[in-house]
């Protein structure tokens, strides 16, 4: 049996619900980076505060475009707190502000945000859903870039 967009159900379900899993990550890492860029002190504050809302801003684009994608794929995105919480791999961080340790969480929530990823797209290709990885694969050469330079800036 095939959804609107001519995909298995079965299939489209596994795959939205690793999606629902990335959307996790994604608000907590969202709710990070927002904490981060409110609280950062110190002589790295100018160029830290500006970096994280730089990265969140693109973090709350993507995590619309992938409860999109799960809506697209048939199924309801998870949309409270409470659930992200119980599935989430990403580790909420409280009253971090010195540049080091944000950075540092900054980059462990992409090295875990982009080996889910990696995860998807091979799903996804094995489902012969272009759309899905497209948008990840989007993600990973954009995150791969910050993991870089926040692994340069830690040196």
């Amino acid at each position: 049996m095939k959804n609107l967009i001519g995909l298995d159900k079965g299939n489209a379900e596994k795959l939205a619900n690793e999606l629902n899993l990335l959307l996790a990550n994604y608000q907590l890492y969202y709710q990070n980076l927002r904490g981060f860029h409110w609280n950062i002190k110190g002589d790295q504050f100018f160029e830290l505060h500006a970096k994280f809302e730089e990265l969140y801003t693109d973090a709350q684009t993507s995590i619309d475009e992938i409860a999109e994608r799960i809506l697209t794929l048939g199924v309801t995105p998870l949309h409270t707190f409470s659930s992200y919480l119980k599935v989430t791999k990403i580790e909420e961080q409280k009253d971090l502000s010195d540049g080091k340790s944000t950075v540092n969480a900054t980059l462990e929530a992409l090295q875990t945000i982009i080996a889910q990823e990696r995860e998807i797209m091979e799903l996804a290709s094995k489902t012969n859903d272009e759309g899905t990885a497209t948008l990840i694969s989007d993600y990973i050469t954009k995150q791969e870039k910050v993991v870089w330079m926040l692994g340069a800036y830690l040196k």
